[in-house]
C-alpha cells in the first residue's frame, strides 16, 4: 500500500469530503423511495462493502477479534447508527444546506462533551467560537422557523450529538490504554441501522433507479470514504481532519445548487458563514498553537 504522507492525506481528505457531500443531490433524485427506506438501503450497501473492504485490509481475523472488543466499540457502533440514520431522515426533511450547516458544529460539540465528561481542558478560544456558532444556527433557524419541521431540526441535531458521544468515549477509551478500531465499528454502525430500519421501510417501494442510487451513497458516499478517513486520521492532526471536514458543507451546498436546484436562503448563507468562520477561526488557532 502507497506510504501516505502529509501532503497526500490533506489532498485523500479533500477527496473524501467530496464523496461525503454527495449524499443531499443523489437524494433529491430518488424516485419513490421513502425517509426509513432511504436509510436502510444506504445502510444496508455500506454493510455489504465493508464486509469485503474490512478483510481484505487487516484479514479475516478481524470478525474475531471484533467479538473481543471493549465495550467502547460497540457505543461507538450505536454512535454510528444514529448518525447513519439521522442524517438520511433529515435530508428528507428539511434542505440539505440546513442539515449539513447543523452538522458543522460537530467539532465544537465534541469539545464540550469532552470537557464536561472527560474533563478535557477548554481554551477560550474554543469557549468564543461555541457562542458565535450557537448564534449563527439561531440565525438559520430563527428567520424561517415556520417553513421548517422542528422534527426535521431534531432529527439533525441528532448527527452532531452523536459524534460528539463517539469521539468522546473513543478518546475516553484511548487515554486507558484502549485503542478503538473505528472501521470495524462503522460496520457495527451500519448492522444496527440496517435492523432498526428494516421494519419502518417496509413495505419497499423502491425503484432500480433508486438502488442504483441507494447503492452509490452505500458504498461510495459512506462506506470507501469511512475508511479513508480513518486512514488519514493516522496521518493528520485531529485540527487539520476537523478543518478539511468543513468542507462537506461547502460541496454539499454547492452540489444540492447545481445538481438539483436547491438554492440556501440568505439566512442560512449568513448563519452558516457564522458557524463555518467559528469552526475554522479556532482550528487555525488550535493548528498554530499544536505547531
Amino acid at each position: 500500500m502507497l506510504k501516505l504522507t502529509h501532503s497526500r492525506a490533506v489532498v485523500l481528505m479533500v477527496a473524501v469530503t467530496l464523496m461525503w457531500s454527495i449524499a443531499g443531490v443523489v437524494t433529491r433524485h430518488l424516485e419513490h423511495a421513502a425517509s426509513f427506506e432511504v436509510t436502510f438501503w444506504r445502510s444496508f450497501f455500506t454493510l455489504l462493502s465493508l464486509l469485503v473492504i474490512l478483510p481484505a485490509l487487516q484479514g479475516r481475523a478481524v470478525f474475531a477479534s471484533m467479538r473481543h472488543s471493549g465495550r467502547a466499540l460497540w457505543i461507538s457502533g450505536v454512535c454510528w447508527s444514529v448518525m447513519f440514520t439521522a442524517f438520511m431522515v433529515a435530508l428528507v426533511l428539511m434542505p440539505v444546506a440546513n442539515v449539513l450547516v447543523t452538522m458543522a458544529v460537530g467539532p465544537l460539540l465534541t469539545a464540550l462533551f469532552a470537557r464536561v465528561f472527560i474533563g478535557h481542558h477548554i481554551a477560550p478560544r474554543t469557549w468564543a467560537a461555541i457562542a458565535v456558532a450557537g448564534l449563527g444556527i439561531a440565525w438559520m433557524y430563527g428567520s424561517q422557523m415556520a417553513g421548517l419541521p422542528l422534527a426535521g431540526t431534531l432529527v439533525a441535531l441528532c448527527v452532531p450529538v452523536a459524534a460528539a458521544i463517539n469521539w468522546t468515549v473513543v478518546q475516553h477509551s484511548q487515554r486507558h490504554g484502549h485503542a478503538v478500531d473505528l472501521v470495524p465499528a462503522v460496520l457495527v454502525g451500519a448492522v444496527i441501522s440496517v435492523m432498526a430500519t428494516l421494519p419502518l421501510a417496509l413495505p419497499f417501494q423502491a425503484s432500480a433507479h433508486d438502488l442504483g442510487l441507494l447503492a452509490l451513497l452505500g458504498v461510495v458516499q459512506l462506506a470507501i470514504p469511512c475508511v479513508l478517513a480513518v486512514r488519514c486520521g493516522r496521518v493528520l492532526k485531529a485540527p487539520e481532519m476537523a478543518l478539511l471536514g468543513l468542507l462537506e458543507v461547502i460541496f454539499g451546498i454547492l452540489l444540492a445548487w447545481l445538481g438539483a436546484g436547491e438554492k440556501p436562503g440568505t439566512a442560512v448563507l449568513t448563519g452558516g458563514a457564522l458557524v463555518i468562520g467559528a469552526l475554522v477561526f479556532n482550528e487555525l488557532l488550535g493548528w498554530k498553537e499544536q505547531k
